[in-house]
């Protein structure tokens, strides 16, 4: 008898340290169902203006394909209870209602985690609350983690920027809204199970990665691990360098009667089949195998003036106009002084991307997310950089100036980030800026606790030809919770068809032999090597 309590009590102690056990809130039966337990968290009030409206535990469910064109596929969830609710609430100058918006996920079975989801575009919606970023094939909920998401204050669809004429709405987009949702959904998360959080974490990607980069910056004891990808760090100055670029193509294309552009021919199917197999001729097998990718980024330098035509323009050839619009375009702008304004944009196989989503980076004349095509042919470049120095919110929201990390790297923070390497919204080499400067600033205690890793042919935060599935959030959580450095993370593609390494930039997966679907087939090595 005195064995079998014992070996209960094992079992038990076993449970707890592998966060399987959960445990009802202060005053909550033992015996209550998780969907009792889950509808009494409405009407919580913590403190005041924090208030859950809404509660309701969700079934366990099955993966489920795509319903239809543009549409994601469902992923495998765990049964969870699911609070919604509102922070803050207000109402604004512009006279709207204006309240942080939040759905947490609060899994049956609780592995001790914490992770705030970030967001993307404007936000102004709550997404659904599962961690899905480089998670690979189980998202963070699926993992046991409790998840938060939220609008960061606003309500609005698109790039619906009015509600920025709210100081407090402005504030909480630009960084307030991080910290408030996290304190807030880590006082619910304990309160729900009845127990401190183990471990805090956050995920994004583009906006969501922007949010990611300032919680390090600043609020660097909120989380013990961050994942950033594509991070919208400077939306000014790269929006500026999207505008030089179109100025630059738009000079090499033919006009119409009235002069102006006409910049859907800007780039024939030829020439940008041309263009592609041109920069694959000269980089491609760099990575030791010739695949259609171009896996060393960092020994890629694309030459545009290769393809130029001895004679009269045709197919296969560039014109004279043609190189020279790629050359400046994918440069970067640079001040009447000659300094750069932003980095240069990587030569990638998705810069000429027509497939769902973003289109790449070289232009097609058909509308963006922000309008029809610009037909300018000038730019004043300084008077524009003048107007985005002087936009106190781009100010704001900039996370690229800021690289003192000692707060979060002294409790034993760590940081991974990741960009597409054909991103046709934001330079993967800024990103590479940041973390090297980054660098610079805090020295070893830095580089022995972040990895940077570039996706070639990936596009903005997950598609095109690319290995974009991958997962990250896995090797974090072993790092900071193990101190078990990430070793060569598994990319595949969404298909399916072959995986490969992920290897911290400036290093690259190196084919050496064997079957080129398998990743033992390939070996992280440096540029040098």
């Amino acid at each position: 008898m005195i064995g079998q309590n014992s070996r209960r009590r094992t079992a038990l102690v076993a449970a707890l340290l592998a966060g399987a056990v959960t445990f009802p809130a202060p005053g909550v039966s033992q015996t209550a169902s998780a969907a009792q337990r889950c509808e009494r968290m409405i009407g919580t009030e913590l403190r005041p203006g924090l208030t859950v409206t809404a509660a309701r535990h969700l079934a366990a469910s099955a993966a489920r394909p795509a319903a239809g064109p543009g549409a994601p596929p469902a992923p495998a969830l765990p049964a969870h209870c699911r609070l919604e609710g509102t922070i803050d609430p207000h109402k604004g100058t512009d006279g709207k209602d204006y309240a942080i918006g939040f759905a947490l996920a609060l899994p049956d079975t609780w592995n001790g985690r914490f992770l705030l989801q970030g967001g993307g575009g404007l936000n102004g919606s709550v997404g659904q609350p599962i961690g899905p970023v480089a998670s690979g094939e189980r998202s963070a909920l699926a993992r046991g983690f409790a998840v938060i998401s939220h609008d960061s204050g606003h309500k609005g669809a698109g790039f619906d920027d009015s509600f920025m004429s709210d100081q407090r709405a402005a504030l909480n987009f630009a960084e307030a809204s991080v910290r408030t949702v996290t304190l807030d959904g880590k006082a619910l998360t304990e309160r729900f199970y009845g127990r401190k959080i183990d471990h805090s974490y956050m995920t994004g990607c583009s906006t969501g990665g922007r949010e990611g980069m300032l919680a390090a910056q600043r609020y660097p004891e909120l989380f013990d691990g961050i994942v950033v990808g594509a991070p919208a760090m400077r939306t000014g100055h790269s929006n500026l360098a999207i505008e030089w670029a179109a100025v630059q193509f738009n000079q090499s294309a033919p006009r119409d009667a009235q002069g102006l552009p006409l910049v859907e021919r800007i780039f024939s199917a030829s020439d940008r089949t041309a263009i592609v197999g041109g920069l694959l001729k000269q980089c491609d097998a760099l990575d030791g195998r010739a695949d259609g990718m171009v896996m060393n980024v960092a020994q890629c330098r694309f030459r545009p003036a290769e393809l130029q035509c001895r004679g009269e323009k045709a197919d296969g050839c560039l014109s004279g106009a043609q190189v020279t619009a790629l050359e400046r375009a994918f440069a970067g702008p640079k001040d009447a002084a000659g300094d750069p304004i932003y980095v240069p944009v990587p030569f990638d196989t998705g810069i000429a991307f027509t497939g769902p989503g973003l289109p790449g980076y070289l232009p097609t004349g058909t509308p963006g997310v922000f309008g029809p095509a610009t037909r300018a042919l000038t730019i004043a470049i300084d008077a524009r950089l003048r107007a985005v120095e002087a936009d106190a919110a781009q100010r704001l929201t900039d996370t690229h100036v800021w690289t003192d990390l000692d707060t979060f790297l002294g409790r034993g923070g760590k940081l991974l980030m990741f960009h597409g390497v054909s991103d046709p919204w934001f330079s993967a080499f800024d990103s590479w800026d940041w973390w090297q400067r980054a660098a610079a600033t805090n020295g070893a205690s830095f580089t022995e606790a972040s990895r940077y890793y570039m996706i070639p042919g990936m596009m903005h935060c997950q598609g095109g030809n690319a290995f974009d599935r991958f997962d990250l959030l896995g090797p974090l959580v072993d790092w900071v919770e193990q101190g078990k450095a990430p070793d060569r993370p598994l990319a595949s593609r969404a298909n399916g068809s072959g995986a490969v390494p992920l290897c911290p930039h400036p290093g690259y997966p190196h084919y050496v032999s064997g079957d080129p679907a398998k990743p033992e087939s390939y070996q992280c090595r440096s540029p040098a090597s």
